[in-house]
């Protein structure tokens, strides 16, 4: 046990408190216990101090030198005063107190006056501060959303780093110091009385997502919804996104080189692999595209990001009524029907795949390439890309190593497009197939 590095004993229903052996387990980095019915003190280990408020909450009482736990009391008792100095100090303070009452009185009166008179003339101002604002932070989140107020500028245009079909994304430092992008939604659905039950669900749905830990997969911190705005807001990425590596700027993209392009497929495969495969209800995104792929400061390692019109799919659960996603990079069946499932992501991602290879958006080629869209038929499909130089010409043309990882990715690529949803491979075979045929 004082080995031990990772501890999570989170969902268990553990009663009482928690053993001062603990104390010991130095070696100890990562800690959950929430979601139990635990009391008192927490270890004063290095593990529990530094662990987030998430690691904590739901339980009955903690208390200790961690985030969001208030401090435990001492038990320490001070020592009695003499009877004669603590009648002194009483009568010291009974007239202290009323006086401070009575302008605590006055002062309140003079504040519910001015506050009146600022709602007679500005109702409208008034109404938006006191709309619901709800959110899933782990601390106060009408704080964080002032904050994003105050560090975006109400949203000027010199804080905004990209746009998307469901919202504009700005960079905002926190008061913290703490760096975050910030998506502001076009649609906001809490002005509208009839989505109530919907802004539940996606609350809840956004609960969740802010639990997903995976290495490809960009933070999501939490949801604000207001009368004014609503925000998703995630961890920011250096990199930026894969569109502007491609797209905007030459130098950055003849840097980009074969290997790192076969990097950043597999990357967003695992990411897209785990949000189907592994997520105690399978997640689709629904908008898989270059810009809502990031990257890190290193251009080696890919993360999708943009859950803004991403939905758990539950067994139970309806089909979309209205599209959402980026035109060219969406499944030709969304033409004809809404019913989304997690092959719209795979066509999404072999779309990507392709424009990852070409340095841009494959357009035409797609259907020129259809009658070839089998995997037994990739090889002379590589070809017929070769032949016509649609490689990303600013690269030198690749190794024979690199051409067999390339001649891989066009294989899944083609698979992925199928125009059949049903044909299409689930992104865990994509995971295996590349994870087999591009070791480096």
């Amino acid at each position: 046990m004082k080995r031990l590095e990772t501890l999570n004993l989170s969902h268990n229903n553990f009663v009482g408190s928690i053993p001062p052996s603990f104390d010991e387990m130095m070696t100890l980095t990562m800690v959950d216990i929430s979601f139990n019915q635990l009391a008192g003190p927490i270890p004063n280990s290095k593990a529990f101090r530094e662990a987030p408020f998430e690691a904590f909450k739901n339980n009955k009482g903690l208390c200790g030198n961690a985030t969001g736990l208030q401090l435990c009391p001492s038990t320490a008792q001070k020592a009695h005063g003499k009877m004669e100095n603590k009648a002194n100090i009483l009568i010291i303070s009974i007239p202290v107190f009323c006086s401070l009452s009575l302008l605590s009185i006055f002062a309140i009166i003079y504040i519910h006056r001015r506050r009146r008179v600022s709602k007679t003339n500005n109702p409208d101002e008034d109404a938006t501060q006191n709309q619901n604002l709800f959110s899933i932070w782990s601390y106060d989140g009408k704080m964080v959303y002032e904050n994003i107020i105050e560090a975006t500028e109400e949203f000027d245009s010199k804080h905004c780093i990209g746009e998307g079909g469901t919202g504009s994304v700005y960079k905002a430092e926190l008061s913290t110091g703490q760096i975050v992008a910030v998506k502001k939604l076009h649609a906001n659905t809490s002005g509208d009385p009839q989505m109530s039950q919907y802004l539940k669900t996606f609350t809840s749905e956004i609960h969740a997502l802010t639990q997903i830990r995976h290495r490809n997969i960009v933070k999501l911190y939490g949801f604000c919804s207001h009368r004014r705005h609503s925000l998703l807001v995630y961890e920011f990425m250096e990199g930026g996104s894969l569109r502007n590596v491609l797209m905007n700027n030459d130098a950055e993209a003849r840097a980009f080189g074969w290997n790192k392009r076969v990097n950043i497929v597999k990357g967003v495969a695992n990411a897209l692999a785990y949000m189907h495969h592994d997520c105690s209800a399978p997640i689709i995104h629904r908008d898989i595209s270059t810009q809502n792929i990031l990257l890190n400061a290193e251009h080696d390692e890919a993360l999708v990001s943009d859950f803004g019109t991403a939905r758990l799919l539950k067994p139970d659960s309806l089909n979309w009524t209205s599209f959402a996603g980026t035109y060219g990079y969406a499944a030709p069946e969304l033409a004809y029907t809404m019913e989304v499932n997690e092959k719209c992501d795979v066509y999404s991602f072999g779309v990507v795949t392709l424009e990852i290879l070409m340095g841009k958006h494959p357009g035409d080629l797609i259907s020129s390439l259809l009658p070839s869209l089998f995997p037994s038929s990739a090889t002379l499909a590589y070809h017929q890309i070769a032949e016509m130089n649609v490689l990303d010409q600013r690269l030198s043309p690749p190794t024979h190593e690199e051409a067999r990882k390339v001649l891989c990715l066009v294989k899944v690529a083609i698979a992925c497009l199928h125009s059949s949803p049903k044909s299409r491979p689930t992104m865990k075979r994509v995971v295996q197939e590349l994870s087999s045929e591009t070791r480096i």
